[in-house]
């Protein structure tokens, strides 16, 4: 019987950005189609940030330069819009209010240290009764250390947690460690897969 339900926070809770905001970027920036997103999140300066190592503001200090960014005010400036068309997945968000006092719901998300803030300024945090973030803790997906330490705040045993993810590694190294997996692609298909799931 499923008592819990995990979601990943990027491009899952927080919506996809459209691909041509970044192909603006990269023109703007001089950058060559798509890579924009391989220069910023296969660095080892985003990795460290997941893993706390570094902070956030640190990350944007080591990644400004390699866009092309000389100084801290164009970091500045190019940070604040890269971060205005973070949004929240409206239907996702109706998916997790229907179940919120069904299940107990977590968040179990690889980003820097700093996402419960974010949560409470998207007053989105109260929805939750766990939230695992790769920054605050250390570890990230998909190490099973992750999985398996979340099922247990949430007080359940991996094969009663459902944990859906866009990142097709993550959901089957979550099924490695007992849990049932859904492969995020759209809302719409979540809703389906969960019904299947969970009744």
């Amino acid at each position: 019987m499923i008592k819990a339900v995990i979601f990943d926070f990027g491009r899952v809770i927080s919506a996809q950005k459209p691909a041509s905001l970044f192909r603006s970027f990269e023109k703007e920036l001089g950058l060559e189609p798509d890579t924009i997103n391989v220069k910023m999140f296969d660095s080892h300066a985003w990795q460290n940030a997941l893993l706390g190592r570094i902070t956030l503001d640190e990350f944007w200090q080591v990644i400004g330069p390699v866009l092309g960014l000389t100084t801290s005010e164009k970091i500045k400036d190019f940070r604040r819009r890269y971060h205005t068309h973070e949004a929240v997945n409206q239907e996702v968000l109706k998916i997790i209010h229907g179940l919120r006092g069904h299940y107990k719901l977590a968040i179990l998300s690889n980003a820097p240290s700093g996402l419960t803030r974010w949560l409470v300024e998207w007053r989105l945090h109260h929805l939750f009764d766990v939230v695992f973030c790769s920054g605050d803790e250390g570890v990230i997906k998909p190490d099973p250390v992750a999985f398996e330490t979340t099922v247990k705040r949430l007080g359940v045993r991996p094969k009663q947690a459902v944990f859906i993810d866009d990142t097709i590694q993550h959901v089957e190294a979550a099924t490695r460690v007992g849990l049932h997996g859904i492969h995020f692609t759209t809302a719409e298909v979540l809703a389906r897969d969960l019904k299947l799931c969970l009744f």
